[in-house]
């Protein structure tokens, strides 16, 4: 009687998370696989402005990319509890313009980088072109834009296409 058991049961989507290889290629490193390094180190918060629904181009960025972190906030899925379809999401071309300005890492405060109804997962594919670290469902919205220390690591489990993250920013390092 002087012990609490909690147990859970949920999908690893679920909330803030990083996506492994797994979850979009065939035979992709699952999420035990993943280096750890990129989900710890400088970090910069973009404010994004797009039409609801519309893939988040380059030119939709509010400034250039100073770190190797970009977490884009696009207040477009304000509420998890109250599901909207019409959230921003990345286009392929911001996938690959981030990765050229050397960035190992990109979040969103979005369910996904791709809309609801892609099929193909154009972003997702492009961010595993690329190798890129993922993670999305992030909570920024009481976050200001610039440049932060990023703590968010996922979980070591093996065979799992991604885990939750407890993603922190740190102002001053």
């Amino acid at each position: 009687d002087h012990l609490g058991l909690s147990s859970l049961t949920t999908t690893l989507h679920v909330g803030a998370h990083a996506d492994a290889p797994s979850h979009y290629v065939a035979a992709g490193q699952d999420i035990a696989q993943r280096s750890l390094e990129p989900y710890y180190g400088p970090c910069q918060v973009m404010e994004v402005r797009s039409s609801a629904g519309a893939r988040i181009l380059p030119e939709d960025l509010t400034g250039e990319v100073t770190a190797p972190r970009v977490l884009l906030k696009t207040d477009s899925f304000p509420d998890p509890e109250d599901w909207n379809a019409d959230f921003s999401s990345c286009s392929p071309g911001l996938v690959e313009f981030l990765y050229e300005a050397g960035v190992i890492l990109m979040g969103i405060d979005t369910p996904s980088v791709d809309p609801q109804d892609d099929r193909e997962l154009l972003s997702h594919v492009a961010v595993a072109e690329r190798d890129l670290s993922l993670l999305e469902g992030l909570v920024l919205g009481g976050v200001r834009a610039g440049t932060y220390l990023l703590a968010a690591f996922p979980l070591r489990l093996e065979g799992a296409d991604a885990s939750p993250v407890r993603a922190v920013l740190i102002e001053e390092f």
